[in-house]
């Protein structure tokens, strides 16, 4: 998962930008970047590390006008300490082309072959963004008749990438001399939005992963961009959108319902926060059935994406609600880290707890998950050494046995607990005195009941069932071999890890 954002305002977007990346900054810390355009030139800066340390005031005033994208970083394809891999992606040809993109091509390695060997292009990088930015390009070329782009050659060239990739994919590009691009693969697994601001100057529009990134800059929800569905903001702020997939199916991300949104977002019609306290509904009602003889005193969520599920736990169980955990905000989301060593290491700096909270009593801990099993094992922990009696385990989501492939970190199964073992194995693997997890056709239940309209949803991680139909075995256990060789080699080394550029396009000549 990344963040992304494109933005046409009638104002220097610089600050603009920089703001909705601090919004989105949950969804990756590894790196951020911001690219923008004034006249015929691309200005860019990108760096290691969070958004509050990647950007200082030199790097902002060099990132000039009113359109441009942004970019934070989660590694999953790629390597985790690879500054070049910070996004956007720059090609100047053809017509000068810059690219932001969340999610993860299935079929990258394929499309890295074609690109060579047919394609004549050549890419720097492990990312498969850069893979998906040079398919673009080549579109591009191929459905354009003149020097000048139209509506309809974008989208043709659109169209073309359906056709080629396959995965996950929600992106945002500049088109230099044209305007901003942001489209949605035809399954519509990564989420994005569109935002308008009508101001005196003329109307503003914002596209970006979460809805939130609009409430917080000003900009009012229009909608979701639909599976399948291409987006053009030309330079005079013309809006312009077309479904360019011949076969669309609307499967989103239920992990972004589970832990990796913003509670405050909107996602495809649907309340991430009511998503969750629906979870906690029905999560209790399989507690009061399948386990009617526990005693539990206070309900205790793990901080911050279970607190809708514990507090609706809590009420249905008539129990009372207690935070008995207090985190340091200024410590990174551990499921994001890489690396199992700096999680483990990270979670007991990242939460402590209130021991009034715990001593003497037995007490239901609810997290939205539980992926690999470190941070559960530790918290567990950390409650009796506060003094419980019980500590009791419920996960708002179902056991995650299976890998996930289309732009979460969790691509192994022999990194997740749950592969492999009973409920009753994982709860002895934790230390707990009791586990529950959410039932899968509960969940699809919870959050369909939002908007029934959607009718199926992506869960692959839970069932093994990959909408998107060409996930082989062969390469899962490819994916799994490059994980080991990477675990196995030392993170490198790239000074500060920041890129700055200024790029003449087309137009300007």
């Amino acid at each position: 998962m990344c963040g992304i954002l494109g933005v046409v305002a009638t104002s220097p977007v610089n600050q603009l930008l920089y703001d909705g990346l601090q919004v989105l900054q949950h969804r990756g810390q590894d790196a951020a970047g911001i690219a923008t355009a004034e006249g015929g030139r691309f200005h860019m800066h990108k760096a290691s590390g969070l958004v509050r340390d990647a950007f200082r005031t030199r790097n902002m005033r060099d990132l000039p006008g009113n359109w441009g994208i942004a970019h934070v970083r989660y590694p999953t394809a790629g390597s985790a300490s690879a500054a070049a891999e910070a996004q956007p992606f720059y090609v100047n040809s053809p017509f000068g082309l810059m690219l932001a993109h969340n999610g993860n091509l299935t079929n990258a390695e394929e499309l890295k072959r074609e690109m060579f060997l047919s394609d004549l292009r050549h890419i720097n990088t492990n990312s498969d963004s850069e893979v998906l930015l040079n398919v673009l390009a080549h579109e591009l070329q191929a459905a354009a008749k003149s020097f000048r782009l139209d509506e309809e050659t974008v989208f043709t060239a659109v169209a073309g990438v359906h056709r080629r990739c396959r995965g996950a994919y929600a992106t945002v590009a500049m088109i230099s001399g044209t305007g901003l691009l942001a489209f949605r693969d035809p399954y519509g697994i990564r989420p994005l939005v569109i935002g308008r601001n009508d101001t005196p100057k003329g109307t503003e529009w914002l596209v970006a992963s979460e809805s939130v990134a609009l409430d917080v800059m000003g900009f009012k929800l229009v909608r979701d961009v639909a599976p399948g569905e291409a987006i053009l903001i030309d330079t005079e702020g013309r809006f312009h959108s077309r479904q360019c997939a011949t076969h669309t199916v609307h499967a989103p991300c239920m992990f972004e319902f589970v832990y990796l949104a913003r509670p405050d977002s909107l996602i495809d019609g649907i309340s991430v926060y009511d998503a969750r306290i629906k979870m906690g509904e029905f999560l209790a009602r399989k507690l009061r059935a399948t386990m009617p003889h526990l005693k539990i005193d206070v309900v205790i969520p793990i901080p911050d994406s279970s607190r809708p599920s514990a507090m609706e736990m809590a009420h249905q169980l008539n129990v009372p609600y207690r935070e008995g955990f207090v985190k340091n905000r200024y410590i990174g989301r551990t499921f994001i880290m890489p690396g199992q060593a700096i999680r483990r290491k990270s979670v007991r700096q990242k939460l402590n707890t209130i021991h009034q909270e715990f001593r003497g009593k037995s007490v239901l801990l609810v997290d939205d998950s539980i992926v690999r099993g470190t941070t559960s094992r530790e918290i567990v922990q950390m409650a009796r050494d506060a003094g419980a009696t019980k500590v009791y385990m419920a996960s708002a989501a179902p056991p995650v046995r299976y890998a996930n492939v289309y732009g979460i970190d969790m691509p192994t199964k022999g990194e997740l607990i749950a592969c492999g073992r009973t409920e009753e194995e994982i709860c002895a693997e934790i230390g707990a005195d009791g586990l529950i997890y959410q039932d899968l056709d509960d969940l699809k239940l919870a959050v369909k009941a939002l908007n029934p309209a959607i009718s199926v949803f992506e869960t692959s991680c839970f069932d093994g069932t990959y909408v998107t139909g060409d996930v082989t075995q062969e390469y899962l256990s490819g994916i799994e071999d490059q994980r080991k060789d990477a675990a196995s080699k030392p993170r490198s080394e790239d000074g500060d890890g920041q890129m700055d550029l200024n790029l003449v396009s087309r137009s300007e000549s």
